[in-house]
């Protein structure tokens, strides 16, 4: 479940509160996907999960300011667990990180990272990830697992 967003100081908008929160990506639609340009990338969203699933990735996390109250998120970013992905049928695509990763946006109009690389302030990107970058305050993403695409 998805909790109600939250206020922390020097945040411009709700963010969700410290955690994974486990969702479907139903529900990832029905709670966020709530304007013409939220399903546009929500759609992003959803071929990046089947995309994933199909190479074997069991686990994927969303954050950015697509899932906080801001009104117009600019795209989603997140990342993958690694653990049975079997790179040769995985779009390379979201292994290049070149420019920005402008590939990954033009083409699921998102940013994925792998979750367990190291380097980012914060350790992984799953760990820099539930840190909200203004005030460096703990914050929420959403959890989806994609053993079962609607669950």
């Amino acid at each position: 479940m998805i909790p109600r967003f939250v206020e922390a100081p020097g945040v411009p908008y709700g963010i969700l509160p410290p955690g994974i929160h486990w969702a479907s990506l139903e529900e990832v639609g029905t709670r966020f996907a709530v304007t013409p340009h939220r399903a546009w990338l929500f759609q992003g969203v959803v071929a990046v999960a089947e995309v994933l699933r199909s190479a074997g990735c069991m686990r994927m996390y969303l954050d950015g300011s697509f899932v906080t109250a801001k009104e117009r998120p600019s795209d989603y970013d997140g990342c993958w667990e690694p653990a049975n992905v079997n790179p040769t049928q995985l779009d390379p695509v979201l292994l290049d990180f070149s420019d920005g990763r402008a590939a990954q946006k033009l083409k699921y109009r998102g940013e994925m990272f792998i979750s367990t690389t190291l380097g980012c302030p914060g350790g992984t990107f799953l760990e820099f990830f539930q840190v909200e970058k203004l005030t460096g305050v703990p914050k929420g993403i959403v959890g989806v697992s994609l053993t079962v695409l609607g669950r």
